[in-house]
């Protein structure tokens, strides 16, 4: 049963900056792969209601003439249609808003014409023409791919980076030159197998270990080559004449290592994910190419763990879609992590058929499906011939949600350079609304099959929405008597952390309605809690802020200890958060501060409606 708190509370963490949406152009891509702009034109249809000839009237060759000086452009009669429309040749192209403003001339000077619309060029569909294209079942199948062709006529993933955290990238040839500088995040040496610890090099030396080197009885294992693998599924070149092509084949790859012999631990991928996004990580330098998509194609049973989630949390703050495998175990995703976690794109995986694999996991966690690969068709990527070290480049099918994963990404990536200014909970969404039915069975697969051209044709609709017409200003009205001057609002009320408050059943009470609240983490390990009821209709506006060694995370939680957001903190940054009470009735909100990251001590927290 959802309680009433979860229903009724809006949560949102609020940006250092906002961002302004930028003008889309409409763009196709020729089967060169080359984007040509189809909303320009050199050409003009002109259907006229009645009459004959390029100009049935002089009225209408006087009104033609002025249309076109007005636009700067000269007018060459070329044909008639079979429909009686008539073709006229400009003297130079013209972009989408301004052959449609010479359109609207045309029309407004003469009501013989029955419609003016551009002579647009049109483009094939791209078909890569990758030697392996034609095996890249999942991306255009008509029953169980996800209709990437149609996807790439809008998008191809250009300027948006993809990080891919996972065993490492060879710099296969299929996407070197957009493979970005990574980090390889593994501290352990025996995991990491390259004889070092962390360090700038994000290859993959292989993860091949020997029977029983990852617990007795576990069996020996040649190199994966998995994040290669993840890595072409996202973004091998198109038309380069070899191999494959990736979903989104002009994304940047950011490779990320965290996984080794015998996996990889949480916290190396919890640093992973926050360094990806433009995070700070102790010892480690800034990422100067921050990634707007994650891929996690990797996972393990237990439910989510808060380390995890704090990642996220960060990774999400800062703009970046976070997309998780559901696991492999043919189980309830809720069982597994990151699947199971907050915020992110869960993925399940599909066959050729459309059917729900048989090991894919699924569940209330899933958001959606995509292609991962059965008997009837595994997914083809890159790889690498060697049995142990690396050898050459090369392909090879595999199977699983984590392919199915990176399927995903690279259509988040189509959707990003189609709207750069999706947030995360949008692109979520927007996948869910567009993916399609599923033509097969597919219980616990979340919302549909994954569908490409849907969903990035859903991010242009969101960048393209007109802006609402403006109401008419009213006519002037008799001056109001003036209003009494409103009370000033009350001073915020300074109040010191009384401990012990570690806990939500000891937090401390706030009762003023605004509060300056001075605080201290003494360890890091310490918890401070403080309880506050929120009026119904009413929005609590709460800002922590420490000291500039200190990285104070922030989180919110109901009565009942259910975790509403928790924002992983920053050296030196404020964290700000507002909670909207939409329900009917007052509730309690919990506040918790904690240490995220640097030094113990002091804090400050404001508390207003």
């Amino acid at each position: 049963m959802k309680s009433p708190l979860s229903s009724a509370l809006v949560l949102a963490l609020l940006a250092g900056a906002g961002s302004s949406q930028a003008a889309l152009q409409a763009a196709q891509i020729g089967p060169d792969g080359l984007i040509v702009q189809a909303a320009q034109t050199d050409r003009l249809i002109v259907k006229y209601k009645s009459g004959k000839g390029a100009f049935p009237t002089e009225n209408a060759r006087l009104a033609a003439q002025v249309a076109a000086n007005r636009h700067g452009v000269q007018l060459t009669h070329l044909r008639q249609m079979a429909s009686g429309a008539q073709v006229f040749k400009l003297s130079r192209r013209l972009a989408k808003g301004d052959i449609e403003a010479l359109a609207a001339s045309f029309r407004s000077g003469d009501a013989n014409i029955e419609y003016v619309e551009p002579d647009r060029l049109l483009q094939p569909q791209l078909t890569p023409t990758d030697p392996m294209y034609a095996q890249q079942w999942s991306l255009f199948d008509s029953v169980g791919g996800v209709r990437a062709p149609d996807a790439w006529n809008k998008a191809t993933g250009d300027g948006v980076t993809v990080a891919v955290i996972d065993t490492g990238v060879r710099p296969h040839a299929d996407f070197a030159p957009r493979l970005l500088p990574g980090y390889d995040f593994i501290r352990n040496t025996t995991v990491a197998g390259d004889g070092g610890g962390r360090d700038a090099d994000a290859s993959d030396p292989g993860d091949f270990v020997a029977a029983g080197a990852c617990g007795s009885g576990s069996a020996a294992r040649n190199s994966s080559w998995h994040g290669t693998h993840v890595s072409g599924i996202v973004g091998a070149t198109a038309s380069n004449g070899i191999g494959v092509s990736g979903v989104a084949f002009k994304a940047r790859l950011l490779p990320v290592r965290a996984l080794g012999k015998c996996g990889g631990y949480t916290s190396d991928i919890a640093d992973a994910m926050v360094w990806a996004v433009g995070g700070s990580v102790s010892g480690v330098p800034v990422n100067a190419n921050p990634a707007r998509v994650i891929n996690l194609s990797l996972g393990g049973s237990g439910a989510c763990d808060i380390t995890t989630q704090n990642a996220i949390n960060t990774a999400r703050a800062k703009g970046a879609v976070v997309v998780v495998a559901a696991g492999n175990s043919g189980q309830d995703a809720a069982g597994f992590s990151p699947a199971s976690c907050s915020g992110v794109i869960t993925v399940a995986a599909t066959g050729r058929t459309g059917a729900r694999t048989p090991y894919s996991n699924f569940g209330s966690k899933v958001t959606l499906a995509a292609p991962g690969g059965d008997s009837n068709g595994a997914i083809l990527s890159t790889y690498n011939t060697g049995a142990t070290t690396p050898g050459s480049d090369s392909y090879a099918g595999m199977m699983g949600t984590s392919m199915a994963t990176p399927v995903v990404s690279g259509v988040v990536a189509l959707m990003l350079q189609a709207n750069k200014n999706l947030t995360p909970d949008q692109v979520g969404s927007l996948l869910k609304s567009s993916a399609r039915a599923f033509p097969a069975a597919c219980s616990g697969c979340g919302a549909g099959l994954l569908d490409a051209n849907a969903a990035v044709n859903a991010a242009l609709a969101v960048a393209s929405a007109p802006a609402p017409v403006p109401t008419p200003a009213p006519a002037p009205a008799p001056a109001p008597t003036p209003a009494p001057t409103p009370s000033p609002a009350p001073a915020p009320v300074s109040i010191k952390e009384a401990e012990p408050n570690d806990s939500l059943s000891a937090a401390q009470v706030i009762s003023a309605s605004s509060a300056a609240i001075s605080g201290s983490i003494a360890s890091n390990s310490d918890n401070d809690y403080y309880r506050y009821n929120v009026p119904a209709g009413r929005t609590l506006k709460v800002v922590l802020s420490a000291g500039s060694a200190s990285g104070f995370g922030l989180g919110a939680y109901t009565a009942g200890g259910t975790q509403l957001v928790l924002s992983n903190g920053v050296l030196g940054v404020s964290q700000m958060l507002q909670i909207t009470n939409s329900g009917s009735k007052d509730v309690n909100v919990y506040l918790r501060v904690l240490r995220s990251t640097g030094a113990t001590g002091g804090y400050a927290l404001s508390l207003s409606l």
